[in-house]
């Protein structure tokens, strides 16, 4: 059975060069899918769950290192070859770090390709990789966790879900909140819960501000919602806050 290959690349003459010029199948491979974004990229991986992808990682409407530690955390098998017109040093660590397995130049060389190419079917026979993989993942998951928690951080006043939080960080729901879970201890909307709780416990020290304002200004549709998990969180309620914690400042 063939190794399975995804492309992703943003400019279709190269994802088209690549299926049909690179020789596939003399190295035991066939091409199941191509993509032109990071989105799509991981919608054709989830589909075909693919032994090796060729990526780029600087693509439009998207954070290319993201989309690879969400592939790298959530497909850990996956070897990955970054094929980038990108030659920030700096930015190619940070790739590497994550478990690439190549990191080539555009224009690359067909030679260049084809070695990167026998070498990962090479490794793949033989499982030379163990170390890679038992460390790329970890990395991989820390990267996703935290641009899990930024983008919450940012978003919180918004009306958020899991499912928008994972498609941001290129993971499925359930590996997001699977990482969420081992690596914050807490579930999606606890942790969500903490960051909104915390911004309005800031809020609270403006006296013009009502509890209703606040309810509505740190993301909270329902005011006896709000209260209920500020009072659980807090062990008292937003007002016994203002009155109490605020006049002490």
């Amino acid at each position: 059975m063939p190794l399975k290959v995804v492309l992703v690349d943003d400019e279709e003459i190269i994802v088209e060069g690549l299926k049909k010029v690179v020789p596939w199948s003399r190295y035991g491979c066939e091409v199941v899918a191509v993509a032109s974004d990071g989105e799509s990229g991981a919608r054709a991986i989830r589909a075909h769950q693919p032994d090796i992808l060729f990526t780029d990682i600087k693509m439009p409407n998207g954070d290319g290192l993201a989309m690879l530690a969400g592939l790298r955390s959530e497909f850990p098998e996956m070897s990955v070859v970054v094929l980038t017109g990108y030659s920030d040093f700096s930015y190619a660590q940070q790739a590497i770090r994550l478990g690439v397995s190549r990191f080539l130049l555009k224009p690359s060389k067909m030679d260049e390709i084809e070695e990167a190419l026998e070498s990962i079917v090479t490794k793949l026979g033989v499982r030379e990789e163990e170390k890679i993989e038992e460390n790329a993942p970890q990395s991989a998951n820390s990267f996703v966790v935290r641009c899990a928690l930024n983008y919450m951080e940012e978003h919180f006043s918004e009306k958020l879900s899991l499912a928008e939080v994972a498609e941001r960080c290129y993971v499925s729901q359930w590996h997001l909140s699977k990482l969420l879970n081992k690596h914050a201890g807490q579930n999606f909307y606890d942790i969500l819960n903490g960051i909104r709780i915390k911004a309005a416990k800031g809020l609270l020290f403006d006296p013009t501000l009502k509890i209703s304002d606040i309810c509505d200004m740190v993301g909270y549709t329902d005011t006896a919602h709000f209260s209920r998990v500020f009072k659980k969180l807090e062990g008292m309620s937003a007002n016994e806050y203002r009155n109490t914690m605020c006049k002490e400042k």
